[in-house]
């Protein structure tokens, strides 16, 4: 089989960043959901229930279903992921952030639009390699300024409570002795 040689570097990582939550997460969902319907119930209008319930459904289904893993490339002419390819001349610059445990690339596009491309990025080899390979074609920003969206995704992020990990208390271990009584 032939192997193509536009591609420069392609790697396999989750569509997006994801970490199973308790039931905890969803039930903070319900509640505000229903505090907010409660006060736009008795205060407005009645038709703006159906965006608060329509985002808790898509809150819901983010955080019961995993996502897919995709292939994303780096080939001579851009970016691809996910069956999304984006030109060279189309983008702008890139950075990395961190979210749920795993380190995203973002790539920005070229002005007015402002696209941005989220990438999965598993491990830290994967990191370096496609950080060498992306300099070479896009500036990267270490500190890159955040847009409103941005800044309400992590206002959102910050409200949701934290989930305790649940640890096992060691057990007595028992001697060989102990183990096999006879009856």
């Amino acid at each position: 089989m032939l192997k193509n040689p536009q591609i420069i570097y392609s790697w396999k990582a989750p569509l997006r960043p994801y970490k199973k939550r308790s039931k905890l997460i969803l039930r903070f969902y319900v509640a505000l959901s229903l505090l907010l319907s409660l006060i736009i119930f008795f205060f407005g209008d009645k038709i703006l229930l159906l965006p608060i319930w329509s985002i808790l459904f898509l809150f819901y289904t983010l955080t019961i279903t995993p996502p897919p893993e995709v292939e994303n490339k780096i080939t001579t002419f851009g970016i691809e992921s996910a069956g999304v390819i984006a030109a060279w001349e189309n983008l702008s610059y890139f950075y990395f952030s961190r979210r749920f445990g795993f380190d995203t690339l973002t790539i920005v596009s070229q002005p007015p639009f402002f696209y941005h491309f989220y990438l999965v990025i598993p491990n830290n080899e994967v990191k370096e390699k496609v950080f060498s390979i992306l300099t070479q074609h896009l500036i990267y920003q270490e500190k890159p300024q955040k847009t409103l969206a941005d800044k309400i995704a992590d206002f959102f992020l910050n409200l949701l409570p934290e989930e305790e990990e649940q640890r096992l208390t060691p057990t007595k271990t028992l001697t060989a002795s102990e183990t096999l009584k006879p009856v």
